[in-house]
């Protein structure tokens, strides 16, 4: 079983704990009673989607023996106006740079984390419309 904690500072702000002992903090910004000084638990959940489907990308794209030099995911998200203040569409870009960076391995690498293994993306999915794209960058 999969555990988390947090444990209130003051504020809005909140150390949490997860199931692997790392441990990170959490705010909201000034206007909620916050101190804006660290990441929003919305903003959270976006660098989630990009660290899943990015673990999975890497780890496929080494599979198949395909070189890169840098490797980022850029992650847009546009919000319900009304509460609850969900993720209603999210873009994602992959940018990979380096030489002869093969289009399809890329493309397949994302396919399978997409419609396979990123846990985030389906669990985002049934409230979000999720698109993604990608570049290569020499």
């Amino acid at each position: 079983m999969k555990q988390a904690l947090v444990k209130w500072i003051d504020g809005t702000r909140f150390v949490g704990l997860g199931h692997a002992n790392h441990s990170l903090v959490i705010d909201g910004p000034a206007d909620s009673g916050g101190l804006d000084s660290a990441t929003r638990p919305g903003e959270l959940i976006l660098m989630a989607l990009a660290g899943c489907t990015g673990i999975d990308v890497v780890s496929i794209l080494k599979k198949m023996h395909v070189e890169f030099d840098s490797f980022e995911i850029g992650v847009e998200a546009e919000v319900a106006e009304t509460y609850p203040k969900i993720y209603t569409k999210i873009n994602i870009e992959y940018r990979i740079r380096g030489k002869n960076i093969p289009a399809d391995k890329l493309e397949r690498a994302i396919k399978l984390s997409q419609e396979t293994y990123c846990s985030v993306t389906n669990q985002l999915r049934p409230s979000a419309e999720i698109s993604y794209r990608y570049k290569i960058l020499e």
